[in-house]
């Protein structure tokens, strides 16, 4: 039983998917895209189609884990190949990378929703995500990429109180992020460096760290992780065994930030700069 307010929103999000013949969704597997994903199924049945991206940027754990949720939503899935890293705009790192990577993204979702004979192409956009710093956002907005669960008004919180309710098993997942939030602006991206971040945030999830960050700073590794999980990762067996695997994949130093899991960090030193002012109001497509 979910609250009132809550099955308000819910028709809210059907009756916006009902405005759609046929629907591509871009599918990362993570907790926002999947409840799109799974209400967008019981309305459109066939006419709708996942599409993943694959990159160097994303974990190959995200691509495994995207297809397994499509596979048993029983929607047909598609892997993308993406081109950002191919992209000199995107590997220089500067502030508007994620508008960046999103068009390139966006612009190759079309191309094929268009080959598919797919009107529609939309994506997992929730509107606590207009608080921080998504310029991706823009590039979807400019692009005619559907949010439709900001048109419903649904927030994360409820995102996740709807999945639990619907028994995906996303529910409580962690939040997702491509590799290159890991490491600092104006740090140009290459991909011994975000597979560096990606094997070293594996050894982590498989040490039983569910929430992990590796923040990459040269050849230093700054580890956040939830707060709850400091004492196990100070017992020196698992400390042992971090510092020396992380040194085989090639880092110097081995960092734990006292602060945590942030979710967002690196885009501090944007919030900090005198002239921030960054507003999204224009997200929904109506």
């Amino acid at each position: 039983m979910i609250p009132v307010y809550l099955e308000e929103k819910k028709q809210c999000l059907v009756s916006a998917l009902k405005k759609f013949d046929t629907l591509m969704v871009a599918f990362s597997g993570g907790v926002d895209s999947t409840l799109l994903l799974a209400v967008a199924h019981a309305v459109l049945h066939e006419n709708l189609v996942a599409v993943t991206a694959e990159s160097p940027v994303h974990p190959r754990r995200e691509k495994l884990a995207a297809a397994a949720q499509a596979s048993a939503l029983g929607v047909r899935h598609l892997v993308l190949q993406s081109r950002e890293m191919r992209q000199p705009d995107f590997l220089a790192n500067l502030p508007d990378r994620c508008y960046i990577c999103k068009k390139y993204m966006f612009e190759d979702l079309l191309k094929l929703a268009d080959k598919l004979k797919i009107r529609h192409v939309a994506h997992g956009a929730n509107t606590d995500d207009l608080e921080d710093f998504r310029p991706g956002f823009d590039a979807a907005r400019e692009m005619g990429i559907h949010a439709p669960m900001v048109d419903a008004g649904l927030t994360k919180d409820d995102i996740r109180m709807l999945s639990k309710a619907m028994d995906l098993k996303t529910w409580n997942a962690p939040p997702l992020a491509c590799l290159a939030t890991r490491i600092p602006y104006g740090t140009p991206l290459t991909e011994q460096a975000l597979a560096m971040v990606d094997r070293a945030e594996e050894i982590l999830l498989n040490l039983g760290f569910e929430c992990c960050r590796v923040r990459l700073h040269g050849k230093m590794a700054r580890i956040e992780l939830d707060s709850k999980d400091f004492e196990s990762i100070l017992n020196q067996k698992i400390r042992s065994a971090v510092v020396s695997r992380f040194r085989e994949i090639g880092f110097s130093h081995i960092a734990i930030d006292l602060e945590g899991y942030v979710q967002g960090n690196m885009n501090r030193t944007i919030r900090a700069a005198p002239n921030y002012s960054y507003k999204q109001s224009n997200l929904t497509n109506s």
